[in-house]
């Protein structure tokens, strides 16, 4: 039994003899056709997130955004506990030795999961570091146009 939060509002029951028994036919890469009580209906996946069981899907002009839990997913919920909330990763350090490029957060600076911290240059090439989670920035210890060893740390999270 698959359950489905549909604009984080409605959810469904969805079976698996529920998805043998749709009748779609995928017509070209994320698109399909289905057929639902003799009624045609279009709809092309806009995003998906396989890691995170997110999709956006377009259906018939209209966007709706789906997150689907396995009955793992449901049973880690009933105990209380919730996909990612152990991220709790206080600190970041270099993941290889390289030339800080740019440092865009400053000291006290609340940030988003995945918004950029700063750009490690390493082997020519600029790698971005973004944030592993939400938090406030506790101390930057690096500068811009420093050069820092593998492991040293970068970022620290309160």
């Amino acid at each position: 039994m698959y359950k489905l939060k549909v604009n984080k509002t409605y959810s469904f029951d969805v079976s698996k003899e529920d998805i043998d028994k749709l009748d779609a036919v995928e017509t070209s890469e994320k698109q399909f056709h289905i057929l639902n009580n003799d009624k045609s209906v279009k709809a092309t996946v806009l995003r998906s997130d396989f890691n995170k069981k997110s999709y956006s899907i377009k259906v018939n002009n209209n966007t709706y955004d789906v997150v689907i839990n396995n009955m793992l997913d449901q049973q880690i919920e009933a105990l209380g506990f919730e996909i990612g909330a152990s991220k709790q990763i206080n600190s970041i350090e270099a993941p290889m030795p390289g030339l800080i490029l740019e440092v865009s957060v400053k000291q006290g600076q609340e940030v988003k999961e995945d918004d950029a911290l700063l750009i490690l240059e390493a082997m020519k090439m600029e790698n971005v570091i973004n944030s592993p989670r939400d938090g406030v920035i506790k101390s930057i210890k690096v500068n811009q146009g420093e050069t820092v060893d593998k492991n040293s740390l970068l970022i620290e999270f309160e």
